[in-house]
């Protein structure tokens, strides 16, 4: 069993841990995923539990996720558009109270595990220098998971 760099998803960060590598005709590595909808789950998963601001990659992943438009996820912000776009560009950071929203909204839509509390979750808002690896269990294909 190996890792897997998934950039697939638009996300540099995310790696999947006990995935089986194959190679192809050409004898380059490559990875069957599945169960995609699974891994995006737990991908989203990772990103409203992580303990730190979320970058624009991934707010642009939730946002895709959910079905969202920059203009409606910009609505139930009460922000305008254009700071929807710059958010997901890193031109600037996402205001800490709307990323909560982002984060809640988003716990709410994709149906995730809801193991952190309101307050929690506001408090990891905060940036941060680095954007730490998000590591994802993928031993089991069936029920991919964040791993421990």
């Amino acid at each position: 069993m190996n890792a897997y760099r998934y950039t697939e998803s638009g996300l540099n960060n995310v790696i999947i841990e006990g995935v089986s590598l194959l190679h192809d005709d050409a004898g380059e590595e490559c990875v069957t995923i599945p169960n995609i909808n699974g891994l995006h789950q737990a991908i989203a998963h990772g990103i409203v539990t992580k303990r730190s601001a979320i970058t624009g990659a991934e707010l642009r992943f939730l946002r895709t996720e959910m079905g969202c438009t920059q203009a409606e996820l910009a609505t139930i912000v009460h922000r305008e558009p254009l700071a929807v776009s710059r958010w997901e560009r890193n031109e600037i950071e996402i205001d800490s109270n709307a990323e909560a929203i982002i984060r809640l909204v988003a716990r709410d839509t994709l149906q995730l595990p809801k193991d952190a509390e309101v307050r929690d979750i506001a408090g990891w808002c905060v940036p941060s220098a680095e954007t730490a690896p998000l590591r994802i269990d993928g031993s089991d294909p069936t029920n991919y998971k964040l791993a421990a």
